[in-house]
């Protein structure tokens, strides 16, 4: 009966939350157009996310960020478990965050003027050295407007659970720009859609962890910087 109910359950959340997900993206698109640094952008990103928690009855968890300067562009690194952990870090993280987005979900049209208007970095796996160029500049968008840059160095949702090697993308970003980077760990969001499925659990809880801000950054070797990293967000999680 459980699974029944997760099945039915399922099959309304998701209308809802698309239909919920059409209106914000609009919203944001005509925030952003007109300042991307608006904080009626920042309270929007934020209902969103809440839409999202709130019909899947997800219990958040939230430890530290305390420390963190909303006036200050990190580079937050956090592992990624579930199509979940956008709104989740929407929610945890107490600066503006922007994130890199694979150039596929760029191809919705509501969903790329929202994404565009509001200065989220277009990424294209295809493209190599000249992408690096790319997110570059533009992470260098994202610096000038005092946000900080989301980016899960995996590269993609891990489908086992497992911290799974960081790519050197973010830590590049870092160690030439010289921002922060703040190490983030999220539990638990994995159980809200298993792999393999598209059944939505309800009442999980997630817990979100963020740790220490790493500041001696600039000029730094890339791999030092991921290692470091790697390992803070091990602790985090685990």
């Amino acid at each position: 009966m459980s699974r029944l109910i997760e099945f039915v359950w399922s099959w309304v959340v998701v209308p809802i939350g698309l239909v919920g997900t059409g209106f914000y993206a609009t919203l944001v698109a005509f925030l952003g157009r007109n300042d991307p640094g608006s904080p009626r952008v920042e309270s929007a990103l934020r209902s969103w996310s809440n839409m999202w928690i709130r019909l899947t009855n997800i219990e958040l968890d939230v430890e530290g960020g305390e420390d963190l300067d909303p006036r200050t562009s990190y580079v937050v690194v956090s592992n990624h478990l579930s199509n979940y952990d956008i709104m989740i870090c929407f929610l945890a993280v107490p600066v503006p965050i922007r994130f890199l987005a694979k150039t596929e979900l760029f191809k919705y049209p509501l969903l790329s003027h929202a994404m565009r208007a509001i200065g989220c970095v277009e990424v294209d796996r295809a493209a190599h050295s000249q992408a690096v160029a790319t997110i570059n500049s533009q992470a260098e968008l994202v610096r000038s407007r005092h946000h900080s840059l989301l980016i899960y160095a995996e590269g993609t949702r891990s489908r086992d659970g497992e911290l799974k090697p960081f790519k050197k993308g973010a830590f590049a970003i870092a160690s030439g720009s010289g921002m922060p980077i703040v190490p983030v760990g999220i539990s638990g969001s994995r159980n809200v859609v298993p792999p393999g499925t598209i059944k939505i659990k309800r009442h999980q809880k997630v817990e979100v962890r963020i740790g220490t801000p790493i500041t001696d950054t600039a000029g730094r070797p890339i791999e030092e910087l991921r290692d470091q990293t790697h390992q803070a967000v091990a602790e985090l999680i685990a």
